[in-house]
C-alpha cells in the first residue's frame, strides 16, 4: 500500500525529516485502508461533495493546495527574510494531511459516493487530527489539520496553518456554486 500512496502523493518526499515523512505516509496508508476508496479512486472522485457537478478530483485539489502552500511560504520567506519563520516540513506534512479525515467520511451507496453517517457527525478536521495523533505526528501538524477549515476560525492559527488555510480555500472557493 505504501507504494500506492507514494504514487498519488509524491509530495510526501518533499518532507526532509525522515521520521515526519514516514508518519505522514503511515497516516495516509491507515486512512486508505479504513476507507471504502482505493488510492486510484482519489484521482477520480470530486474533491468536494458540497459542489454540484464538481469536475476537479480530490487529488488534483490536494496537490494544488500543497503546491500553493509551499510556493506561498517560499515567497514569504524570500520577501520577509528573518521577520518570518516557516517550518517547511510541518507545513508540507500538514498540507498533505488536512483532508485525510475525508477518507473516513465517505461511503459508497448503490455505486454512488456519499457522506457516511460517521462523516455527517465527525467532520474531517476532527477525524484528521485523530489519525495524526494515532501516528504520533507533532502537535504543529495536528494544529494545521484542525484549523485548516471553518472549524479553526475561532482559534489562533500558526504561520504554517494560516498559509495552508489560505492555500486550501483559494483552491476551493472558485469552484463553489
Amino acid at each position: 500500500m505504501k507504494d500506492k500512496v507514494f504514487k498519488i502523493w509524491p509530495e510526501i518526499n518533499w518532507i526532509k525529516d525522515e521520521g515526519l515523512r514516514n508518519k505522514t505516509l503511515d497516516a495516509w496508508v491507515y486512512a486508505i485502508e479504513n476507507s471504502p476508496l482505493e488510492p486510484k479512486d482519489l484521482e477520480e472522485i470530486p474533491f468536494s461533495l458540497l459542489i454540484k457537478d464538481c469536475n476537479i478530483s480530490f487529488m488534483n485539489h490536494k496537490r494544488t493546495c500543497v503546491q500553493l502552500a509551499v510556493d506561498m511560504a517560499k515567497k514569504m520567506m524570500a520577501n520577509f527574510g528573518d521577520e518570518i519563520k516557516v517550518n517547511m516540513d510541518v507545513l508540507i506534512s500538514g498540507a498533505i494531511l488536512i483532508d485525510i479525515g475525508k477518507l473516513l467520511e465517505y461511503e459508497i451507496v448503490e455505486g454512488k459516493l456519499t457522506t457516511s453517517d460517521y462523516g455527517k457527525i465527525v467532520r474531517h478536521p476532527f477525524s484528521g487530527v485523530a489519525i495524526a495523533a494515532r501516528f504520533g505526528l507533532p502537535p504543529e501538524v495536528q494544529h494545521i489539520i484542525g484549523t485548516h477549515s471553518k472549524e479553526g476560525d475561532l482559534g489562533k492559527r500558526t504561520v504554517e496553518s494560516i498559509i495552508v488555510h489560505h492555500a486550501d480555500f483559494v483552491s476551493f472557493e472558485p469552484f463553489k456554486a
